[in-house]
């Protein structure tokens, strides 16, 4: 039973509508791994020479640069998920413009230069788990990899179907290189064919599929993709910064090595954990450094099933504690903000929270003395609350049709326009659905602390568009990670 009106203003503003992880994310953490070529050192048995040629079958016939491209990307599956929502954003940019954007992003080199191949991206977005067991191959077996690319094309070849032409060069180099490149090096062609018949061995890939499947051994080309503006630009994740060294069997970005994902490579970034939800999709990424002077933490998330973006980060040492998050969905649009802090001398936090136009700010102190709240809402709504250490509190709002309301020790009264009215200890009037809060106008209803769109079994933003609409959103707790939608 919800004593007054008091406790729902309170309630509500302290509500965290967003508040992310404070530690790294706890699931399916990579160990650190070694350059291509010096052996395994994932996690478990390593892939036979046939799991990896099913991996590599979507992508061993493109061309070299495009192929070292994308086994640089797989290594962050994070960013290519937000890479290809990014795009399909973004898809009235062109030239220029577009090149200027993609610049500006924070992502890796390699995944900037496949948002020049947005079929290739896409589909590495939409087989987040065939992207990143791709990745985690490149990053724990990279020699067996590139090896494995060169068994299929040696396949495509014997059986017919990889040749030279108009759009590419095969160039036997040796026995066991096959080099693939574009007749013009400014304008790329993305082959499509069926890994189940192209190679004359019928290749199931594990976790992939594309919009359109060739149905025959042939390899089809598409409308050529024009790069030379990247390149003239003096961008420097263009197509013509990377290639394979099929002899050292590594991507080469720049002339030198690159082997993808610091975390899996001992970046010095401290403790780093990676995620991913087969079911779902979700995928995520998380650090944590510790020195004398305390532990900073820092966690990013994305789940195409419900459109929700989220990232965090937090900060301790001997004078308290400070945390900030972010998360949008862009099915949605809804989106949300916070900043909470905590001391010795209690806690303090700011939160704003935006859907279908409407925005809310709220601000929350709690001392030894009792709590402050207060909220503000785009559409005119408005409520202040207070609560003491003896258990007295107090509450005034406004709803956006300028409707009154108020609260002092278990008092209520209200003013609709006729002047004020009360009823002493009545709660009944201020806690039905029609009547509540929420729908008086101060914004939805609080999602319960214990919800998380990351997971749990409750049903959070992580696992239904409507929980993840809600704005409230939580990396610890739950761990939903296992869960379906």
């Amino acid at each position: 039973m919800i004593r007054t009106f008091a406790k729902q203003i309170l309630s509500l503003a302290l509500c965290p509508l967003l508040v992310l992880a404070t530690a790294p994310l706890e699931a399916v953490a990579q160990q650190p791994a070694q350059p291509s070529g010096t052996g395994y050192s994932g996690q478990g048995a390593p892939l036979t020479a046939n799991e990896l040629q099913q991996l590599a079958a979507p992508i061993a016939l493109y061309p070299d640069a495009l192929v070292a491209q994308i086994l640089g990307a797989a290594t962050f599956p994070d960013q290519v998920a937000s890479a290809g929502t990014w795009l399909q954003e973004h898809q009235g940019l062109t030239g220029q413009m577009f090149l200027e954007a993609v610049n500006a992003q924070s992502w890796e080199p390699s995944v900037k230069a496949l948002t020049q191949f947005p079929t290739v991206l896409t589909d590495m977005a939409k087989n987040l788990s065939w992207t990143s067991a791709l990745g985690e191959a490149y990053a724990t077996q990279g020699a067996d990899v590139m090896a494995a690319v060169q068994v299929l094309r040696a396949k495509a070849q014997a059986a017919g179907n990889l040749k030279s032409g108009s759009q590419i060069t095969v160039v036997q180099e040796s026995p066991q290189i096959i080099v693939i490149q574009p007749v013009n090096p400014q304008v790329i062609y993305v082959p499509a064919y069926n890994p189940a018949v192209v190679y004359g061995y019928p290749y199931v890939v594990p976790g992939y599929s594309t919009a359109a499947v060739v149905t025959t051994g042939v390899i089809a080309f598409g409308v050529g993709i024009a790069v030379g503006m990247a390149i003239s630009g003096g961008y420097g994740w263009g197509y013509s910064s990377w290639n394979c060294n099929w002899h050292s069997t590594t991507v080469v970005y720049h002339g030198g090595a690159y082997y993808g994902n610091a975390a899996w490579h001992g970046g010095g970034y401290g403790t780093v954990s990676t995620a991913y939800n087969p079911y779902n999709g979700a995928v995520a990424k998380g650090g944590t450094v510790s020195n004398g002077y305390g532990t900073a933490s820092g966690a990013k998330g994305y789940n195409p099933s419900t459109g929700t973006a989220a990232r965090g980060a937090t900060a301790s040492n001997g004078y308290g504690t400070v945390s900030g998050g972010q998360a949008y969905n862009t099915h949605t649009g809804a989106s949300a903000g916070t900043v909470q802090g905590s001391n010795a001398y209690g806690s303090y936090g700011a939160s704003t929270a935006s859907k279908n136009g409407t925005t809310v700010n709220s601000q929350h102190q709690t001392n030894s003395n009792g709590t402050t709240a207060q909220m503000q809402g785009s559409n005119g709504g408005s409520a202040y609350g207070a609560s003491g250490k003896n258990g007295n509190s107090a509450a005034v709002g406004q709803t956006a049709n300028g409707n009154k309301y108020a609260s002092a020790n278990g008092n209520t009264y209200s003013n609709t326009g006729s002047g004020w009215s009360g009823n002493s200890n009545n709660t009944s009037k201020y806690n039905g659905s029609s009547s509540s809060a929420a729908s008086k106008g101060y914004g939805s209803q609080p999602k319960p602390p214990s919800s998380s769109a990351f997971g749990g079994s409750g049903g959070g933003g992580w696992q239904s568009r409507s929980a993840s609409a809600r704005g409230a959103s939580s990396m610890g707790g739950g761990g939903g990670w296992g869960g379906r939608r």
